[in-house]
């Protein structure tokens, strides 16, 4: 199992930005596409924002279309999530996901043990 070490979650102001990051080692990055969900509290997990093994398309929700933007550094091994004008409802645990040879939009392979983004109003 690949290990997906997250990071960069806190507490910020509505309107605020943030950037998530997830590290992981060069041979899950090579043969995975990336991505990130969330879960608030009471709710399901839901998919956030996704991008293909090679980076060159991305996906999101709709909800944070605009908003957050996900890229991936092939140098470091890194995803990352920036994420600007922050709302209340943005508030949850993020997770970092690879699925194997795929993009995980809705189910993934692995999983990072979550960073807590809360935003206040």
């Amino acid at each position: 199992q690949a290990q997906l070490v997250e990071s960069g979650g806190g507490l910020v102001q509505a309107g605020g930005s943030l950037r998530l990051s997830c590290q992981t080692s060069g041979r899950t990055f090579i043969t995975s596409g990336m991505g990130w969900f969330r879960q608030a509290p009471g709710k399901e997990r839901e998919f956030v924002a996704a991008i293909t093994l090679n980076g060159d398309t991305t996906f999101y929700a709709d909800s944070v279309k605009g908003r957050f933007t996900i890229s991936r550094d092939l140098t470091t091994y890194t995803v990352y999530l920036q994420m600007n004008d922050l709302k209340p409802e943005d508030t949850a645990i993020y997770y970092c996901a690879a699925r194997r040879l795929a993009t995980p939009r809705d189910r993934a392979d692995d999983w990072g043990q979550g960073t807590q983004v809360t935003v206040s109003s």
